[in-house]
C-alpha cells in the first residue's frame, strides 16, 4: 500500500493531489473496505500530506473526503 501511494503521488507530481480511493481502487475491486487502511498508511508516510479544502489535515482525524499529495 505504501508503494501504491508513493507511486501515485510521483505520477501526479509535486503540487497535484489525488483521492485515497484512487489507491484503494488500484489495489482491489472491492476497494471501499481498504479506505481506513489507506488513510492510516498515508498518515505514517513523512513524504505524503493529506489536505481538506487545501489545508493540511491529519488523515486519521479528518471527517469527510481528503486528498493526498507529496509534501
Amino acid at each position: 500500500m505504501r508503494v501504491a501511494i508513493l507511486d501515485l503521488a510521483l505520477q501526479r507530481g509535486r503540487g497535484k493531489s489525488f483521492c485515497p480511493s484512487d489507491v484503494a481502487r488500484a489495489l482491489a475491486a472491492d476497494w471501499r473496505p481498504l479506505m481506513p487502511e489507506v488513510r492510516a498508511v498515508a498518515a505514517a508516510m513523512p513524504d505524503i500530506m493529506a489536505t481538506q479544502g487545501g489545508v493540511e489535515v491529519d488523515p486519521l482525524a479528518a471527517k469527510g473526503p481528503i486528498r493526498l499529495r507529496l509534501r
